[in-house]
């Protein structure tokens, strides 16, 4: 593993359901971003806010959204997440990217949907994790209300860690932000790991308000990082020594309860 990791939280008001808009704004943020970035990220549903019209704005990936994602990653030679609605198969997903600057990339459709809102009703659950690799680093990855479940995102360890860095892309309503960052820190602390929580600002379609409250947390549960109610980015360094001393010292993983996740097929079996 390298001795740092830099991490970029870009945190935007949207416009609703206007990717062009989106995507243009987008586009002049990430160009302006200073060299040395190397995981840039970018917030659930980032290209449309979190809407429940997939008929109208879902794409596939060989679609315009996923080719800037992989122009942009190419141009900056950075690492580019975030969620955007694909149909595909005849299902809709709010699906995350992992896109690698040569084009290649990972993917994880969001398993908890939020049936408050209805997206149960539009979307389809995935039920895979996806743990990326950068540098050494592992990264486990994660879309917003999947912070709520603390199981999907345990490390699934024999005493060693299954992953370094937890990262939450979000639309999370400000209504709820001290759900949010409780849960946040709590996910740092059991898992002995970095979170970082990358949401939105502004008033969505809905009129439902969003004060961001993007956060990167270290593994003792201390906020390095976090912004409230106005846009921002910023870049946040990971260091890998932070995380050898805390589980080193405090060897917590050891005494993890082992589990297994069961999938819908392995159940159905």
């Amino acid at each position: 593993m390298a001795n740092t990791l830099n991490v970029t939280l870009v945190q935007p008001d949207l416009i609703w359901e206007d990717k062009t808009a989106n995507l243009a704004r987008f586009t002049d943020k990430i160009r302006a971003l200073p060299p040395g970035c190397e995981v840039v990220v970018l917030p659930e549903m980032f290209s449309t806010g979190f809407s429940m019209n997939p008929d109208k704005l879902a794409e596939t990936m060989e679609g315009e959204t996923v080719r800037w994602m992989k122009a942009m990653a190419a141009e900056k030679r950075i690492i580019l997440t975030g969620s955007i609605i694909i149909g595909e198969g005849g299902q809709f997903f709010n699906r995350l990217l992992w896109v690698l600057p040569d084009g290649n990339m990972g993917m994880y459709d969001k398993k908890h949907l939020f049936a408050f809102a209805g997206e149960d009703q539009h979307y389809a659950a995935g039920d895979r994790r996806l743990i990326a690799s950068v540098k050494g680093w592992k990264v486990n990855l994660m879309v917003c209300y999947d912070l709520r479940f603390p199981v999907w995102s345990r490390q699934q360890t024999g005493g060693d860690a299954e992953y370094d860095v937890l990262i939450y892309v979000a639309n999370w309503p400000e209504r709820r932000n001290t759900a949010w960052k409780t849960l946040l820190r709590a996910r740092a602390i059991e898992n002995q790991c970095y979170v970082v929580g990358v949401n939105r600002v502004g008033n969505d379609g809905n009129g439902i308000g969003h004060s961001g409250d993007s956060m990167v947390i270290d593994p003792m549960g201390e906020i390095i990082y976090e912004k409230t109610s106005t846009e921002d980015i910023a870049t946040v360094t990971l260091d890998r020594q932070v995380l050898e001393t805390t589980r080193g010292k405090l060897p917590f993983l050891r005494d993890a309860d082992p589990f297994m996740i069961l999938t819908r097929e392995s159940v159905k079996q």
